[in-house]
């Protein structure tokens, strides 16, 4: 079979034809299988998953799962674009799977997640990959965000949603640590749940996801956490925090009290005072830098002309300017929104059950997680966290055309595409690393019988 044509540029002629070679658009994803290798994260998954499958032949659930990770990586933002993988037979024999799942398959995988199986699994798994990672000092960033719906899924009702006036939304909690910056831990919620509620018991889940090895410096969070319980909750277990406050009547009067002022430059000014305020179990010290806008007739919540003021809760120590500058290091996790959803469609993947939906978020996260851990063998990105969509674009995407030379499968890998030679420095750096592997028991020295 083939079809004649014209070329659009030259006119010139052109026939297409097919073949029977298996050909992928992924080959570049041999990085990110390389990793899962290493890891030994198929092992993982199928020893902490809460249920196997019976059938002989059927798809195992971890070769879901994997279907699942790559398809968000290959760049699926639905359920159905999970079919292209199916026909990708070259992406299969790299993985060494006899056929990836249908849609409709990792849906029903998905569903049989309920509450007691997505706790059981999925901490688990997050405690697995971070006892990976080397000893490292971290900061621990508290925030939400919206997931808009369109349709009657369990947990999706109005609350606010200043995009959507009445529109449906579930309304995650989720816990970065950095750097680099990683999903810590995660709650989906329904949509009129308020940020605070919760947040204890949220951050006592995601403490102890926290290796051994690790040290959390400080907790950051925005107004929406300021709240007594959690405040102290984080005194309670010896960390530091910086919360911006909300600038209520009571608050407002005390910065307005502040005579003292530390000029930082000429537009900037620091000062600070302690106060208890009511149902508090105790005194804290508030910090408060006074920004000079840039039109004085611009419209401030305090009512003094020329000045916009920020207002922070903490139980550190250090001078007020690093405090502040301390917290604007929080803007860092706010791209990281940007790259769940946009990139990763972590609000896309959407199920009528609300645990089936949470247990295909939380799958997202891992993801990423995934991908960020990828990028620190790259030596060209030290220090630089790149975004899902430019790792796709720059690493993932590749033709390629499957072979064999003898009884070994080769990926041929197009030289314009950057082929091996753009990913062989990372395919050695992942080969080279030796990951910390957890025993199944913990064995005990042999003594003789009494």
């Amino acid at each position: 079979m083939h079809y004649e044509l014209r070329r659009i540029g030259d006119g010139g002629q052109a026939v297409l034809r097919e073949t029977g070679r298996a050909v992928t658009p992924f080959g570049g994803l041999v990085v990110m299988i390389e990793l899962f290798r290493k890891l030994r994260l198929l092992e993982a998954v199928r020893e902490r998953l809460p249920f196997q499958y019976r059938s002989n032949n059927t798809i195992p659930p971890e070769h879901t799962l994997l279907a699942f990770w790559l398809g968000v990586f290959a760049g699926a933002r639905r359920f159905s674009h999970l079919q292209m993988l199916r026909c990708d037979r070259a992406l299969q024999a790299l993985c060494g799977v006899r056929a990836f799942p249908s849609d409709d398959t990792v849906i029903n995988f998905f569903n049989r997640f309920d509450q007691a199986q997505v706790a059981r699994f999925f901490p688990a798994l997050w405690q697995w990959l971070f006892a990976q990672q080397p000893p490292k000092e971290c900061i621990l960033d508290l925030d939400s965000t919206l997931l808009q719906r369109f349709g009657e899924q369990e947990g999706a009702v109005a609350g606010y949603n200043p995009t959507r006036r009445n529109g449906r939304t579930h309304r995650p909690l989720l816990a970065f640590v950095s750097e680099p910056v990683l999903v810590l831990h995660g709650w989906l919620r329904a949509g009129n749940t308020a940020d605070s509620r919760g947040a204890v018991e949220f951050l006592g889940e995601a403490l102890a996801c926290v290796p051994a090895s690790w040290t959390i410096q400080g907790v950051r969070a925005d107004a929406a956490f300021y709240d007594q319980k959690l405040l102290g909750f984080l005194e309670s277990k010896k960390l530091g925090y910086v919360i911006v406050a909300k600038r209520r009547e009571g608050i407002q009067e005390h910065v307005r009290r502040i005579k003292s002022w530390r000029a930082i430059d000429e537009r900037t000014a620091v000062g600070e005072f302690t106060v208890q305020m009511p149902a508090w179990s105790r005194p804290r010290r508030f910090v408060v830098v006074r920004l000079r806008l840039p039109d004085p007739n611009e419209v401030s919540l305090l009512k003094v002309p020329g000045y916009e003021f920020r207002v922070f809760v903490t139980n550190r120590s250090e001078p007020a300017e690093w405090l502040w500058k301390h917290y604007d290091h929080r803007a860092a996790i706010e791209p990281r929104f940007s790259e769940l959803k946009t990139d990763l469609g972590a609000d896309d993947f959407c199920l009528h059950k609300f645990f089936a939906t949470e247990a295909a978020f939380l799958s997202v996260l891992f993801a990423f997680n995934l991908q960020a851990l990828l990028q620190t063998f790259a030596a060209h990105t030290k220090g630089v966290q790149r975004r899902p969509a430019t790792l796709r674009q720059s690493l993932f995407v590749c033709g390629a055309v499957a072979g064999r030379c003898g009884h070994k499968f080769v990926l041929f890998m197009s030289q314009a595409w950057g082929g091996l030679a753009q990913r062989k420095a990372l395919l050695d750096n992942l080969s080279a690393s030796v990951f910390p592997t957890s025993p199944m028991l913990e064995f005990l020295p042999a003594t003789a019988p009494p």
